[in-house]
């Protein structure tokens, strides 16, 4: 093993956490290998380049450090796609102890147009080993029970804690 070195920096920076910083340097690591990478620099790490890398930051004073820009919320869509899926017993038991009965949802997927998608409802509802949020028998159904996009989210937690 050698000693890291670090041949550029290109870009500080600053993270969420205060004196922490994102650093992207050309390095030779340990073993000898030259990459460019994004590398985390910590106060309190001492091991490997960091070392290098805070001398560095306290020899270049004046290098500009980019802010932090926390990432943007996601959005209801993007929530509702992070959703756990839930077993066919959940979702039956959460449909039916939020007034839907499970005739209703027969019907409601009775009701499609006949085609592929009314067979895979179908299919998917008899046969499913699990149900995904955003499925789009989920959607068929929920939309058929005129169910707000939001109702489901509530009825979605429910069904996971059963």
């Amino acid at each position: 093993m050698t000693t890291p070195i670090l041949h550029e920096v290109t870009k500080v920076s600053a993270t969420q956490d205060v004196d922490v910083y994102i650093v992207n340097v050309d390095l030779t690591d340990m073993n000898g290998e030259r990459y460019v990478c994004d590398y985390c620099s910590r106060p309190d790490d001492s091991f490997g380049l960091n070392p290098i890398i805070r001398a560095w930051l306290t020899d270049n004073p004046d290098f500009p450090i980019d802010p932090y820009v926390p990432p943007a919320e996601p959005t209801a869509e993007e929530l509702r796609a992070m959703m756990p899926p839930i077993s066919p017993r959940q979702l039956r038991l959460a449909l039916v102890r939020n007034g839907h009965s499970l005739a209703s949802v027969d019907a409601a997927i009775s009701a499609l147009p006949d085609g592929q998608e009314k067979e895979e409802s179908q299919i998917a509802w008899e046969y499913g080993t699990s149900f995904e949020r955003l499925s789009p028998t989920l959607q068929a159904v929920a939309g058929a029970l005129q169910m707000a996009p939001e109702s489901v989210d509530v009825m979605w937690s429910q069904a996971l804690a059963i």
